[in-house]
């Protein structure tokens, strides 16, 4: 069994060009070693209990290189205990605002996630960042009861290898912390390539080579459509299928080639 945490970022156009979901997964028998591991990074680093851990702001008695490595730490422990990244971006211009953006891709991230499971013979809990939306309670009810509708190949795919959605909020247990870093770290990274911020280009670079263990691979090595996917499949618009294509190229330059191509029709 499998538990996937998810969150969100990027929610504001004026600050980001990509809109980006995503969740790691943890595996059941690794949970426990873990949560104890995240424990153990926490007190050397002087933590308190009560302290939130994410990836900003930097606690309190923390400078930034101490934080940064503590950070590092959290990233290199959900590697050793085979913890995968699961993420979907979608350029802002085509997702027709941020509430519709995050529900189009908790649908993905969970049609996903149910390909990882089935591929691995085993099951799963998916575990929602909490948010304000009107609609996620009757969202999350149908994607369990009913399953992912209109995919070109069925009108209704059932989320068979998914046992339950769930809310959870970051301080509740460890696992909220770990995509709350990984997820941030990718965002950065992605925010200094579409941003052209020549300044943080450095550190964005070798933050994605540190998430790179994180990322699921074919056989060829390339980043599996089910760890890494650019929404949607198809982008007709020349100006915006560049700009999805130059942030397929700077992740394989970093080691996170996708294997998916960003296609015009």
């Amino acid at each position: 069994m499998y538990l996937f945490y998810t969150d969100e970022t990027n929610l504001d156009p004026t600050q980001s060009d990509f809109f980006v979901y995503g969740g790691v997964t943890v595996p059941a028998e690794r949970a426990k070693q873990l949560s104890e591991a995240i424990d153990a990074l926490r007190t050397r680093f002087g933590l308190p209990p009560d302290a939130m851990l994410k990836f900003n702001p930097t606690p309190a008695g923390l400078d930034h290189e101490r934080f940064k490595a503590l950070k590092q730490a959290v990233t290199q422990a959900a590697i050793e205990h085979g913890c995968q990244f699961i993420v979907t971006l979608t350029l802002h211009r085509i997702a027709g605002g941020s509430d519709e953006a995050r529900r189009f891709a908790i649908n993905t991230i969970a049609y996903n996630f149910n390909g990882f499971l089935n591929a691995r013979r085993t099951h799963g809990l998916v575990l929602i960042d909490r948010f304000t939306d009107a609609q996620l309670d009757d969202q999350l009810r149908d994607r369990f009861a009913v399953g992912v509708r209109g995919l070109p190949f069925s009108p209704v795919m059932r989320l068979q290898n998914i046992v339950g959605f769930h809310y959870a909020a970051i301080g509740q247990g460890h696992f909220g912390s770990i995509i709350d870093i990984v997820l941030g770290s990718f965002r950065f990274a992605v925010n200094a390539f579409t941003r052209n911020d020549a300044g943080r280009r450095q550190s964005a670079d070798a933050i994605l080579r540190l998430l790179a263990p994180l990322f699921i691979r074919n056989d060829d090595g390339r980043v599996s459509g089910v760890g890494l996917q650019f929404s949607p499949v198809v982008v007709r618009a020349a100006n915006y299928r560049a700009q999805y294509q130059g942030l397929r190229n700077y992740l394989a330059e970093c080691g996170i080639e996708a294997s998916q191509e960003i296609r015009s029709q």
